[in-house]
């Protein structure tokens, strides 16, 4: 599913990002990636969404080789992932309803399967009764869960969330995390959520992948204290 491999990166100004990162998330895996700010983190980023290509190493996302994509490629390469942001980027003008139906417009599929396909992930999502207002109606917990949404809805095999509880709530910020691991095990789908929030991936356990310095220093499972007492 995602597989960096000997991977080093280096910004135009000679800057090294990422050193030998060696890192394999398997299909149906939870992972985090936590790390302090300029650790590496947005540079993996770049390079698994191909906003940014290896200095050396592959990149393999999704069967994909990014090293060797054709920018006619990118498009499709895309499509088979759903991303998650800090920052929402949803479309003021539109509804909740519509800008969960532009990713599938998008990819030119039927009014029929869109008029299906969106009440159920606004039902999962618990945003059924939103679904004719727009964004700034909303709160932050609630636009990011219509962020989740859109990302889920071309059922992709792979989701990333890049800081999804930057911008929300405290008290929102663990459900969203819930959400996402209701998805996970539900539909199987790989989820990979960058973050800067130790205490919540403490809280929460799994896979914890942490970047310091542009190299992955600690990879293993946690056991969260959410789980301590079972």
């Amino acid at each position: 599913m995602i597989d960096l491999i000997d991977v080093s990166f280096q910004y135009e100004n000679g800057t090294e990002a990422l050193h030998n990162v060696n890192l394999r998330v398997n299909q149906g895996e939870f992972a985090f990636v936590v790390g302090s700010s300029g650790a590496g983190k947005t540079s993996i980023l770049k390079l698994l969404l191909r906003e940014a290509v290896a200095t050396s190493g592959q990149v393999i996302v999704n069967g994909f080789n990014l090293n060797k994509l054709k920018n006619r490629q990118i498009p499709k390469f895309r499509r088979s992932i759903g991303v998650v942001f800090q920052d929402f980027r949803l479309i003021p003008d539109m509804t909740v309803y519509d800008n969960v139906a532009f990713a599938m417009r998008v990819t030119d599929q039927s009014n029929k399967s869109i008029r299906q396909r969106v009440p159920e992930v606004l039902e999962m999502m618990n945003l059924a009764h939103k679904a004719k207002q727009h964004p700034y109606e909303l709160s932050g917990g609630e636009q990011q869960r219509v962020s989740l949404a859109r990302a889920l809805i071309n059922h992709p095999p792979l989701i990333i969330a890049d800081e999804p509880t930057g911008n929300i709530d405290p008290e929102f910020s663990y459900e969203i995390v819930e959400m996402l691991q209701q998805i996970n095990k539900q539909a199987g789908t790989t989820i990979l959520m960058v973050t800067h929030e130790h205490e919540m991936v403490k809280y929460f356990g799994g896979r914890t992948i942490n970047i310091e310095e542009g190299r992955v220093v600690f990879d293993d499972y946690i056991i969260g204290g959410a789980n301590e007492s079972e």
